[in-house]
């Protein structure tokens, strides 16, 4: 786990989890995403697979254009209407 982004109005962590496929010398199989918190609105979503590499060629392209914090939560921001999850506390 790794926390890649954290504002006033989003946190982004990255998830890998790598395991090992049978038999032991089977190719790696890799598991993870991306989880997005929208702070304000106390609800997340997990995106992985396709829509978690989409993500992260966006989030690249986004970099290398040197945005501003509004910039990235803005994008951040078109995943809003996706997030079902509450955040909870424990």
């Amino acid at each position: 786990m790794q926390m890649l982004y954290n504002s006033d109005n989003y946190v982004v962590v990255q998830f890998d989890m790598t395991g090992r496929a049978e038999p032991a010398d089977g190719p790696a199989l890799s598991h993870g995403g991306y989880e997005i918190v929208d702070k304000f609105a106390r609800k997340e979503i997990f995106i992985q697979g396709a829509m978690a590499e989409s993500f992260k060629q966006s989030v690249q392209e986004l970099i290398e254009r040197g945005p501003t914090e509004d910039e990235v939560d803005e994008y951040l921001g078109q995943f809003s209407s996706l997030m079902q999850q509450p955040l909870t506390m424990h």
